[in-house]
């Protein structure tokens, strides 16, 4: 027998609510739209309130829901079984009793065998239900994203799906869209308004900026909501506020270490280095990028960066043209100036 495979509690909570968040109704109303769907996707980048979102929305929500965040060690297949199945319990304790004894035997039977036990389980349930996933971006294992697919595939009608993930994952997106079975909340839709913005920014600096300051702020972060908290915190105990928000630029020290330690430093090497070099440009094309960088696969870059959700706005439906989020594209200039000056000045 194998020894059981400890189970994280704190893995299974809801995020508490934050005491002083931003209430969001119109993106309520459409997590609740998208319950009679398959799946709900939450994708983007670092820092735009995904799990604060999901989590506000989850303590509300009208059907019974299961709430697993995921880490890197879930990567291994029964790590993973067992944490899904610990999450659904919480929902109907019977849940995955038989798997649990099987992930213990010395042979245990194939991850798609038991997840389709989980399945038969949760067909036998009397009501519909909620599983949400965070952080779905840290699986990469193969086994442990094809069961994900096989559960997405064959998951009862009573079951609804929601990721909340920094990529989009490796499911058909484009056949769920065109049948009707998907709900996707981007960065598009997460970034702040200028009345969330400014309910941000009071609660954050404890007293009200002018309708200007706010604009200024809003549009240099394009609502991005770690760039506004970001600066709010820059902001404290400053006497002149409107020159902070005057010169408030990439090179601030609590983005250039947010966006270094969440984004940079996360990439590998020549994708790291893609984004240096191509960062002296205002808009973005493939062909254009190859001709930058003296390498070719700038489309394709685009793409995956895109898919990503790093910090990369599309500028047509035809995923032609792109440029980089304001801030993101002053963090990567600045960093190309400071560590590779002579590189800048050949790159131009």
């Amino acid at each position: 027998m194998n020894p059981p495979t400890p189970v994280m509690a704190a893995k299974l909570y809801i995020p508490s609510p934050r005491v002083k968040a931003v209430h969001r109704p119109r993106l309520i109303e459409r997590l609740n739209e998208g319950l009679d769907r398959k799946l709900t996707l939450i994708s983007a980048s670092a820092g735009f309130g995904k799990t604060t979102l999901a989590g506000a929305w989850a303590a509300g929500c009208p059907r019974p829901l299961a709430w697993l965040t995921l880490d890197e060690g879930d990567n291994e297949v029964s790590r993973f079984l067992t944490h899904v199945v610990a999450a659904l319990k919480t929902i109907s304790e019977p849940i995955g009793d038989d798997v649990l004894r099987l992930l213990q035997s010395e042979r245990p039977p194939s991850a798609e065998s038991m997840l389709a036990m989980v399945l038969n389980d949760l067909s036998r349930l009397a009501f519909p239900f909620v599983l949400v996933l965070d952080d779905y971006h840290v699986l990469s294992a193969r086994p442990v994203t094809e069961c994900m697919n096989v559960l997405l595939e064959h998951a009862p009608l009573s079951m609804h799906l929601v990721i909340v993930t920094r990529e989009n994952p490796p499911f058909p997106l484009g056949r769920l869209r065109a049948r009707g079975h998907l709900t996707e909340l981007r960065a598009a839709d997460l970034c702040f308004t200028r009345e969330e913005a400014a309910e941000f920014l009071r609660e954050m600096v404890g007293f009200s900026l002018t309708a200007g300051q706010i604009a200024s702020l809003e549009s240099r972060t394009e609502g991005w909501i770690a760039g506004l908290q970001l600066a709010a915190l820059s902001m404290r105990g400053r006497e002149d506020i409107t020159a902070f928000i005057r010169a408030f630029a990439g090179d601030n020290r609590y983005i250039v270490d947010y966006l270094v330690e969440e984004v940079l430093e996360r990439l590998p090497e020549e994708m790291r280095d893609f984004l240096l070099h191509t960062s002296i440009l205002d808009r973005l094309h493939g062909p254009l990028c190859d001709a930058v960088t003296g390498q070719e696969g700038g489309s394709a870059r685009l793409r995956h960066l895109e898919e990503g959700n790093f910090f990369v706005v599309a500028l047509d439906d035809a995923r032609q043209w792109y440029r980089y989020h304001h801030l993101f594209a002053e963090v990567l200039s600045a960093h190309l100036k400071a560590d590779r000056p002579e590189r800048a000045a050949e790159l131009h």
